[in-house]
């Protein structure tokens, strides 16, 4: 039996539907389980044992148009799977599934265009995503008598081996503090002097600093090397490393301060000490940390517009900022109580 399964939303939800990936295995011990996915996220998942093939759709490039989508679902096609559970609730997604001619298509009842799959399944709405995700199966576990009370719900993540690393990322000392302060929306943000003030209270104690994030993340972690001064055990790879790379980083990290972001969700695999500050959002919508007992979340819940959007935004609706900016002290005092 040939198996696909497709997540093509941002690199953290890829994170956050690792669980699925057992669960199939579970439901399905023979099958061959393939996954498509977007060109970021192939590169986590690559190292995963328990997959057979990684297919890769560059929606947003190379692949964005309608031939390429039909192009694409003949690809799909003539891999043959028997059946296929999409994660994925976009349109171009179902019609994708459809014209691909998998004959059996499972997806939420909340998915775009619905009536293009052959089984819709109820969400978990009132769980944490990575449970969410794993509810698509939950019909099935019934079916086949799994109990999911006792089924594995960690994210899973393969830290990639060490030949495959650049040099300089090699040569990282050991003891060291990971920072992510980017996110994909401004508003879940904190802002970069926080992140500058907690930085310069380790490094007075001779800990290190790695920061880390996308290239859209650069500015900002400049901001914060050109303030913390040139003499500073603080390292910028910002836009510099590779997702494997960061996975890397992440796995020896001795603590992570990041935002409502894709860290958190790879911290969560690899159970690395987390401080996640959540500035418009909040970790009730299901995006906090997951089986990660070494974990604290910091925000302001005294704000009445807080939370604004479920998933932030790039302009505060209020014009304030208010949530983005409140005392390191919070952060620091987190921190202290894990590290």
């Amino acid at each position: 039996m040939k198996i696909l399964l497709v997540q093509l939303s941002f690199l953290g939800d890829t994170i956050l539907s690792t669980p699925v990936i057992l669960g199939l295995k579970k439901i399905y011990p023979n099958a061959s389980i393939s996954v498509l996915t977007t060109k970021i996220s192939a590169g986590i998942l690559a190292n995963d044992p328990l997959l057979d093939e990684v297919i890769i759709y560059d929606k947003k490039d190379s692949e964005r148009g309608i031939i390429e989508l039909i192009k694409k679902a003949w690809q799909i096609r003539d891999k043959k799977f028997d059946k296929v559970y999409s994660l994925h609730r976009s349109h171009r997604t179902s019609v994708l599934l459809f014209l691909a001619g998998i004959k059996e298509r499972v997806s939420f009842k909340d998915t775009n265009l619905s009536f293009l799959y052959t089984d819709l399944r109820q969400k978990k709405m009132n769980a944490h995503a990575a449970m969410r995700n794993l509810s698509l199966l939950f019909d099935d576990f019934k079916k086949y008598n799994i109990s999911k009370d006792e089924f594995k719900t960690d994210l899973r993540l393969f830290e990639p081996a060490h030949e495959n690393i650049f040099q300089k990322v090699k040569d990282i000392p050991k003891d060291f503090i990971v920072m992510a302060p980017g996110s994909a929306w401004k508003t879940k943000q904190w802002h970069w002097q926080g992140y500058l003030k907690v930085a310069q209270y380790y490094m007075e104690q001779d800990m290190n600093i790695i920061l880390i994030g996308g290239s859209d993340d650069a500015a900002t972690c400049r901001q914060i090397c050109e303030h913390a001064g040139n003499d500073t055990n603080i390292i910028d790879f910002s836009g510099h490393i590779s997702i494997l790379e960061t996975m890397y980083i992440m796995k020896n990290a001795k603590l992570l301060i990041c935002n409502d972001s894709m860290a958190l969700h790879m911290a969560s695999a690899f159970k690395t000490r987390t401080v996640a500050v959540f500035c418009a959002t909040s970790p009730e919508f299901g995006f906090g940390p997951w089986l990660n007992p070494d974990s604290r979340v910091v925000e302001d819940q005294t704000l009445d517009c807080k939370p604004c959007r479920r998933h932030g935004s790039n302009k505060c609706p209020n014009n304030t900022n208010i949530c983005m900016h409140f005392s390191a002290k919070k952060v620091i005092k987190a921190c202290e109580e894990i590290l």
